[in-house]
């Protein structure tokens, strides 16, 4: 039989939060960390620590950060308070909070969360979260070998308009700071408004990098949804305006189009983290289809595809591009015509 893990609650935590009470509960958690419901002094919190593995560390530096910074957030909290850290063990400890299921509208109140929580970080905090990293050549040519692959020809310009890309992501100023994954299950929505937990792959960057996540399907998570049009526009209208009401600019969207090219071209967002190991996994959608979560990985790459076609209608610069994931997308469908749309709801 397995023993159960000892919750490393030491005498750091014990000196700011006193002792736990008996009986802590181990929860269910991901592969890279541990995660128990505790109780202190009477109000039940949440203990987190880092397993040993590869970028343990670092893991738990950014999740610390990021949680300091997004502490700042004025008015309703968009993160748990985080009540106390142990270093040495990679151990944080977080105020416990209900979720609720979301309702049907549940990326419009997510939207505007989000973009508060992105607005929290501000330019002296270069240095404390590393730079978000788009997408690279190699993903550029690995998307052109599939088309290749798949007997789509390649449309003239567009192998200068994918670079140009790379280039323009790799160079976008901004410091909002980026959850890295802000999947459904990572947002919290509690009644006092959604929060957002996991922060291991937080980072600096534009939050339209994240923003994108509504159109482009949630491509770093299990959990796939596609909006209907109506409900993605009052989300993107209710970030906008939580965005503008938060630092008193309007937001210049005009990259959402670039970042919904720059996850459909990025193979790694086909696979769970575990699996980005520098495999060319665009290489493998003419030969075989996986599932990972809601969604199988052809219907992830149609999906990005179809949002790409229509995002990019009204972008001089991606215009090759556009005609190219028609082409795909049409390619693809006509192959599998079995294929379904990713789901409309979250699980």
């Amino acid at each position: 039989m397995e023993t159960a893990p000892r919750l490393p609650f030491g005498e750091v935590l014990r000196d700011r939060l006193g002792p736990p009470a008996a009986d802590p509960v181990l929860l269910e958690s991901s592969p890279r960390s541990r995660v128990w419901r505790i109780e202190l002094t009477g109000r039940p919190a949440v203990l987190k620590q880092l397993v040993e593995a590869p970028e343990a560390d670092e893991r738990y530096a950014r999740e610390v950060a990021a949680l300091r910074i997004a502490g700042r957030a004025s008015g309703a909290p968009v993160v748990p308070a985080l009540l106390g850290t142990d270093p040495a063990e990679r151990v944080l400890v977080l105020e416990h909070l209900d979720h609720r299921r979301p309702a049907a509208d549940w990326i419009v109140g997510y939207a505007t969360a989000l973009a508060r929580l992105h607005s929290t970080a501000r330019a002296d905090d270069t240095g404390a979260l590393p730079r978000w990293q788009g997408p690279s050549a190699a993903d550029v040519g690995s998307f052109l070998a599939l088309a290749e692959t798949l007997g789509v020809p390649e449309r003239p310009g567009v192998r200068d308009e994918l670079h140009a890309l790379v280039d323009r992501l790799g160079r976008t100023e901004g410091t909002a700071l980026l959850h890295g994954d802000p999947c459904p299950g990572n947002d919290l929505h509690t009644p006092g408004g959604v929060r957002f937990i996991d922060f291991e792959q937080a980072s600096l960057g534009s939050g339209l990098t994240e923003l994108a996540y509504l159109r482009i399907g949630f491509p770093t998570c299990w959990c796939v949804t596609r909006a209907a049009g109506p409900l993605l526009e009052r989300a993107e209208a209710a970030y906008r305006t939580a965005w503008q009401s938060e630092t008193g600019t309007a937001l210049r969207d005009t990259g959402l189009a670039d970042a919904c090219a720059g996850w459909l071209i990025r193979g790694d967002a086909l696979v769970q983290r575990a699996h980005r190991d520098g495999t060319d996994h665009l290489a493998r959608i003419p030969h075989e289809d996986w599932e990972w979560g809601t969604a199988t990985a052809r219907q992830r790459l149609v999906h990005r595809l179809s949002v790409v076609a229509g995002t990019t209608a009204d972008h001089g610069r991606l215009r090759a591009l556009r005609a190219l994931a028609a082409d795909l997308r049409r390619a693809l469908l006509d192959s599998r015509p079995a294929l379904r749309p990713v789901p409309a709801r979250r699980p």
